[in-house]
């Protein structure tokens, strides 16, 4: 007995050794090599996202497809907006960080304008919402000292600088909450009910409604991200794990386990997938047992599936 506790005790710690957030981090001579893999650690960590399994049409008993917003104000979904700050000293980076560079550097191509995924969109229109620069007073003033000159005329000259103008960016701190949709299943070759998530959308206040209307403006949906084509990227970012920092996960293992807190806001109808804000309206309560009640209808399909 004792010869097995010391095994597992044994492996235990190997396996804590071999997975630290900051690689290196307890053999680094030097802080420059903090976070430097070695070649045997670059070896265990070529690894993928483990796999979907195929499923065939006629294997699904039962299908239907929820739309759920998660709100980063929640304790539990916290892993998803910090850290805020780009530099905190090891290579943990916010979700809404990792999604905007991959789309700039060009390893996430699949960025839509809405959750059915229709209309695709570049990169120069997503960055739209992103960063607003305006003439505040002072430079309004300034132009109409010159009069017959255009604004770009006067940059090229330098009459205009960097102090006529006020700007706003949308940073990852900004990012109020996440929306997914995805599908419940009923495997019947396996029996079992399942979920498969279909895209992720963040969302925040864009750049120029936080410029004019500040904590009063309400967050819109920046862009939809085909998460099938998304699952290599997030298999690369760390999330943090509060339980144990040295077994970080990845945020691809954190959405597919649904390691959240989420409220649903639309399923699937006839009525054109309606919101449930829209035939529940000014009642918060009520949309939330609406909410509620969606989740237990799919819930209790599975249960019903067996005799007990």
């Amino acid at each position: 007995m004792k010869s097995r506790n010391f095994l597992l005790a044994t492996l235990f710690f190997a396996g804590i050794g071999t997975s630290m957030a900051q690689s290196n981090l307890l053999n680094a001579k030097t802080p420059d090599e903090i976070g430097q893999k070695t070649a045997e650690q670059e070896l265990l960590d070529n690894d993928n996202p483990l796999p979907y399994g195929y499923v065939g049409d006629r294997d699904i008993l039962f299908a239907r497809k929820i739309w759920e917003t998660i709100d980063l104000n929640q304790r539990v979904n916290f892993p998803m907006l910090f850290p805020v700050e780009e530099n905190i000293g090891d290579d943990r980076r916010s979700l809404f960080r990792v999604l905007i560079t991959a789309i700039e550097d060009g390893s996430l191509t699949e960025v839509y304008g809405d959750s059915y995924f229709t209309e695709k969109k570049s990169l120069e229109e997503i960055k739209t919402n992103f960063y607003v620069s305006m003439l505040n007073n002072y430079g309004i003033d300034t132009m109409n000292q010159y009069p017959g000159e255009t604004e770009e005329d006067l940059k090229a000259k330098g009459i205009l600088t960097a102090e006529h103008y006020d700007t706003q960016e949308v940073t990852a701190n900004d990012v109020a909450a996440y929306r997914i949709v995805g599908t419940w299943y009923f495997d019947k070759r396996q029996g079992e009910l399942k979920y498969r998530i279909l895209g992720i959308c963040p969302m925040a206040v864009d750049a120029l409604s936080k410029m004019r209307m500040g904590d009063a403006a309400e967050p819109i949906e920046l862009f939809w991200v085909f998460y099938p084509g998304a699952r290599d990227v997030l298999h690369q970012a760390k999330a943090f794990n509060e339980k144990n920092s040295a077994m970080p996960i990845t945020f691809d293992h954190l959405l597919n386990s649904r390691r959240f807190s989420a409220v649903i806001y639309k399923e699937e109808n006839v009525y054109g997938d309606r919101l449930i804000k829209d035939y529940l309206q000014e009642n918060a309560q009520m949309q939330l047992l609406e909410s509620e009640r969606i989740k237990n209808k799919i819930r209790n399909f599975e249960q019903d599936m067996w005799n007990y």
